[in-house]
């Protein structure tokens, strides 16, 4: 009751800072109701509200002349991309566009799917790259299989590689049609010293609705004196936060001595778990700051008038957003495996805890997304409770930007490891094993053994991360729609 009636009083008050003519959503018709949602909801919340003249608050006088405005679009999407702060869809070369990540859905039930780690899959998680010397040719590689999907049952590996679907190769233009079918025919390739040659072979993929439990793989490895825990976690969806927990009692009970923290292909996901995450790494830091949020003016100037501001910040904490007790095991240092496909949420991890402990980042710089988001639905206070029937749109656009306790949060080109290795298509391992390559690398950095045998294949320049170009794979969000 308190947090509805709070809900009730914040969105009051900061409306008023739009005329009573402009928040008139009885004068609004039918044909424009979600064009009106969408533009309501990011003159409210959008973080970079005042960079957008469209969003100015004192753009419209009343609502007719916002409902004018809004009859220009016939498609909520093409207002949404015109109302965003150079959004990629329009400044589409590197360094040009500011907003890469807001989203918008015209069925929001396919949005928190994805939230939630559910989604029509195949069970293939793959990256694409370009081939050698061609900017407008790629090919895919497997990088893990979901257990239980149709991929598993196909016997599809990690390792393999395709250079066309449905008989049609693989080109930056076609790639997005191609893969969208929900059944299609991977066709394969052998990796032929840094060349992807056609092996004749094929497997048709059928997609399913997979719910992902993102604890991916859970174990211990001796390497010498060293007890080395092991975790690859690929999503950070809060339904499997006690599946997280339990992983770490079972690291914490095995005696394990380092922690390998396996982020390579977790693209990111709510705040509130990767903080639960930070406190089961460390455990010692309870109370103090994990991270803060910057939001817009208006929100932040609500917040810090009414004594609020401390609702901006993440704190490490030691329980579970269901009350359970979080199992931490008290680490100062700890070993952080990343790529290009590294995002958001597993960044916050990584710079939260710097301040704090030890963090030893290797493989491949991160993605660069240090901004978050919330879920709005077309309702009078945007959560989804009394969400307008007649539509089912609903949009997540970025309203925060994260630092961690010193106030560092500018990484939009990505983190940086401190040991480089790139994954060698040709050599990509089995993930958990101790000789999987970057696993190893770890594990060397660890027990202080000698240099590797392995050595870098040919570097392909990676063209998309399927998890981060599927929408909201690569969201870093608040779970409530509303900021309590």
């Amino acid at each position: 009751m308190k947090k509805t009636l709070l809900i009730s009083v914040f969105i009051t008050l900061i409306t008023c800072t739009l005329s009573c003519e402009v928040q008139d959503d009885n004068h609004v018709p039918e044909s424009i109701q979600a064009q009106n949602f969408v533009w309501k909801g990011l003159n409210l919340y959008y973080l970079w509200q005042t960079d957008v003249p469209d969003l100015a608050d004192n753009r419209f006088s009343n609502q007719e002349g916002l409902n004018q405005f809004l009859k220009t679009y016939n498609d909520p999407k093409v207002l949404f991309q015109d109302l965003l702060n150079k959004p990629v869809s329009q400044y589409p070369n590197s360094g040009e566009s500011i907003d890469r990540f807001s989203v918008i859905f015209s069925d929001y039930t396919q949005l928190e799917g994805i939230l939630s780690g559910t989604t029509l899959n195949n069970g293939a998680e793959i990256g694409l790259y370009y081939k050698n010397n061609s900017q407008t040719d790629i090919f895919g590689v497997v990088r893990y299989i979901l257990p239980g999907s149709d991929a598993a049952l196909k016997n599809v590996q990690r390792g393999d590689l395709f250079y066309a679907i449905d008989g049609t190769a693989l080109t930056v233009n076609n790639y997005r049609t191609l893969l969208s079918s929900n059944s299609y025919t991977l066709y394969l390739a052998h990796y032929d010293s840094g060349n992807i040659t056609p092996n004749g072979q094929s497997v048709t993929l059928t997609k399913s609705v997979i719910s992902e439990n993102p604890v991916h793989i859970t174990s211990v490895i001796q390497s010498g004196a060293h007890r080395i825990g092991y975790l690859m976690y690929n999503g950070f969806y809060p339904q499997y936060e006690s599946a997280l927990n339990q992983a770490f009692a079972e690291l914490k009970s095995a005696g394990i001595t380092e922690l390998v923290l396996d982020l390579r292909y977790n693209s990111g996901g709510s705040i509130a778990t990767a903080t639960r995450l930070a406190s089961m790494i460390t455990g010692q830091f309870s109370g103090q700051v994990f991270a803060k949020e910057q939001w817009n003016a208006k929100i932040e100037s609500y917040y810090n008038s009414h004594g609020l501001s401390d609702r901006f910040y993440n704190r490490f904490t030691t329980d579970l957003g269901n009350g359970e007790n979080i199992q931490s095991i008290q680490l100062n240092k700890i070993w952080i495996l990343t790529s290009k496909a590294t995002a958001s949420a597993s960044e916050l991890v990584i710079n939260g805890l710097k301040p704090y402990i030890q963090v030893i980042q290797i493989g491949d710089a991160t993605v660069g997304k240090n901004v978050g988001s919330i879920t709005l639905y077309d309702s009078p206070n945007f959560s989804k409770n009394g969400a307008n029937t007649k539509h089912k749109y609903a949009m997540q656009p970025l309203v925060l930007k994260v630092v961690n306790k010193d106030g560092f949060g500018n990484y939009i080109n990505g983190l940086a490891p401190n040991f480089e290795y790139k994954e060698n298509l040709g050599q990509m391992g089995v993930l958990g094993q101790a000789d999987e390559p970057l696993l190893q690398k770890a594990i060397q950095n660890i027990s202080g053994a000698g240099r590797s045998s392995l050595r870098p294949g040919r570097d392909f320049k990676m063209f998309q991360d399927q998890r981060i170009e599927a929408q909201l794979k690569s969201e870093m969000y608040k779970t409530a729609a509303i900021l309590p």
